[in-house]
């Protein structure tokens, strides 16, 4: 097997972030309408309307390497796993220094630490 690379380990980060996306939202179960359906005019309904446009689920693959991905941020501390998710959620860096309180190359390069510390976990392993 190839070594993980840091750019692998931030890939599959982004990719995880991705297909977390595109899973069906999760919902309470048990609740329900008693209401009558009722039938509208063609003019009445188009109002009405509330299309929620959702991306198409992710296939069963992607979810296995989402969840593999999830349980690699074990290995990190917490500040860190909050660096890693927001650079894989693609926040821009300004919004990632205003919220650890630090400058772009020191945010860059605790980021670059955090996903050197899972590189060097799914090497050794």
């Amino acid at each position: 097997m190839a070594e993980w690379t840091i750019e692998d380990v931030a890939n599959r980060f982004h990719e995880a972030t991705q297909t977390s996306r595109r899973l069906p939202r999760v919902r309470v179960q048990g609740y329900f309408n008693v209401w009558p359906l009722f039938a509208r005019q063609e003019w009445e309904a188009m109002s009405g309307k509330e299309i929620e446009l959702r991306p198409m689920p992710p296939p069963p693959e992607a979810v296995e390497r989402m969840l593999e991905a999830m349980r690699w941020v074990q290995w990190l501390e917490e500040e860190q796993r909050h660096l890693v998710w927001m650079r894989a959620k693609e926040y821009e860096w300004k919004d990632v220094c205003r919220r650890f309180g630090c400058d772009r190359t020191t945010a860059w390069r605790r980021w670059q630490r955090a996903l050197g510390v899972v590189a060097g976990h799914l090497n050794a392993g």
